[in-house]
């Protein structure tokens, strides 16, 4: 098998299967089961860079705060701080696993930042729903005495949203590149990386906002001059009509064909659609890369073309 340099982007189940159990102990143990799937990728050969989701974890942080009434912990924070617990994790489950097969690799995790516009059209409308449910009223006082955006969230009560800008660059590259480039495995742009934005004179402001983090793992890959990038999500394959009679599981798909079947409206925006688009940008006018989604479980035999949905240019 040709060795490859590839991203993964895993998703929020291969971190915590059991929403109901969103335990540090919980998510350890599904972190060491995440590894095995990982480890297969290094054992081959291949250089490995990952970037995580964080959208149960920096909302149990942000709420512990929130449920502390006389504190409040920016936006931004909360992110660094499940970059470094999740990447915790993942470090140690995934050096325990390569030391189980006689694999002598470093591996780290980077607290990330990741430049975006101030202008960016997300700004304009907040969508990403973090932290703990409110009454109106206490929404209400939310929005007047901290300045949240808060929304009625599908019946339960409401909740604080924040935009979702796409990443420009990551300003921590040059060091993710040099440490993947001596052998290492990185854990990089966790949540998408910190959001910030620059404000001249040499310095970085975060905000709140969340970037997707297959966007960031597009732009990691971009950078990293990746030649894969694996988005790993809970199925085995990109689905049209998903859970219909009629439905199809797609196993090759062009850009331009990805593209007619956004237009169409096949892929939901909360779940398949952003991994689409992801893909799309990382493929897109260099034929010389490849986007896989599928299942953790599945990838190994994705990358061989067994399985999964693979979008080329």
């Amino acid at each position: 098998m040709e060795k490859k340099r590839i991203i993964l982007a895993l998703g929020g189940n291969a971190l915590q299967r059991d929403t109901k159990d969103s335990s540090a102990k919980s998510q350890l143990e599904m972190a060491k089961l995440t590894a095995k799937s990982v480890v297969d990728l290094i054992s081959a050969g291949h250089e490995i860079a990952i970037v995580h989701g964080n959208g149960p974890q920096v909302g149990q942080i942000v709420s512990a705060y929130e449920e502390a009434k006389d504190r409040e912990m920016p936006f931004p924070e909360c992110g660094a701080m499940s970059q470094g617990y999740i990447g915790y994790h993942l470090q140690q489950a995934i050096r325990g696993e390569m030391r189980n097969r006689g694999i002598d690799k470093g591996i780290a995790s980077i607290v990330t930042q990741v430049l975006v516009d101030k202008d960016d059209p997300g700004f304009l409308n907040p969508t990403k729903p973090i932290g703990s449910f409110f009454t109106e009223k206490e929404a209400k006082k939310l929005e007047e005495v901290n300045g949240y955006t808060m929304k009625e969230d599908a019946g339960r009560g409401f909740r604080r949203v924040v935009p979702s800008p796409e990443p420009i660059d990551i300003v921590e590259s040059s060091t993710i590149k040099s440490l993947v480039e001596a052998g290492n495995i990185v854990i990089a742009a966790g949540g998408g990386g910190v959001p910030v934005i620059d404000k001249g004179n040499n310095s970085l402001e975060g905000i709140a906002a969340v970037i997707d983090k297959d966007f960031a793992a597009a732009k990691l890959g971009e950078i990293l001059e990746a030649d894969m990038l694996i988005i790993l999500t809970a199925v085995e394959k990109v689905y049209i009509n998903y859970n219909k009679p009629e439905q199809r599981g797609l196993d090759n798909l062009t850009v331009a064909e990805a593209e007619k079947l956004m237009k169409e409206g096949h892929f939901a925006a909360g779940s398949m659609l952003p991994k689409i688009k992801a893909a799309i940008k990382f493929v897109k006018n260099n034929p010389n890369r490849k986007a896989l989604i599928t299942s953790l479980e599945n990838a190994s035999e994705g990358i061989e073309g067994k399985t999964g949905t693979l979008i080329l240019d």
